[in-house]
């Protein structure tokens, strides 16, 4: 038998696809990414910008007033033993003016007594005694003193006696 040689059928060439919708998808791709990076550095720049627009209010504006209330002796919420702290508070408020009047006012004065007065019997003496507690403690103490004096604010609570026993 004789073998004839029948042609193979030509295979299909593979067609190069267009590689334009390809690059177009990219370009589309790194234009979206592009643009939202642009919007969120916007942002937190414009962001940014307010915050330190509020320090720099604050720094241009310290509190200058000192209030000076008179020392307190108090009873601990310790339930193992007695424990007493003595302390001495002065607040910082805005203006000079601002905290003369509050040393001349005997009821604003005494109402800031009673106010710190209930906070510090809240502490407990092993509270108290760390850093983190006693920052806890002059931030609580701004905090309440601030919401009796308004429209005052009480910049900085410092301490200049302060004894655990």
């Amino acid at each position: 038998m004789s073998e004839t040689q029948q042609p193979q059928p030509e295979q299909p060439v593979a067609k190069k696809k267009p590689r334009g919708k390809l690059v177009f998808i990219i370009i589309t791709v790194v234009i979206l990414l592009g643009g939202g990076g642009g919007g969120a550095y916007w942002f937190m720049r414009a962001s940014a910008q307010g915050t330190d627009a509020a320090t720099e209010d604050k720094e241009q504006h310290p509190g200058t007033g000192l209030v000076s209330l008179e020392p307190f002796v108090v009873n601990l919420a310790d339930t193992d033993a007695r424990r007493y702290l003595r302390i001495n508070v002065r607040l910082i408020v805005d203006e000079p003016e601002v905290a003369a009047e509050i040393q001349e006012n005997q009821v604003t004065a005494m109402r800031l007594r009673a106010g710190v007065l209930e906070l510090l019997t809240q502490q407990t003496a092993s509270g108290v005694q760390t850093a983190e507690g006693k920052a806890a403690l002059k931030k609580s103490i701004a905090e309440r003193t601030a919401s009796i004096i308004k429209p005052a604010e009480v910049s900085d609570v410092l301490f200049s006696d302060f004894v655990v026993q």
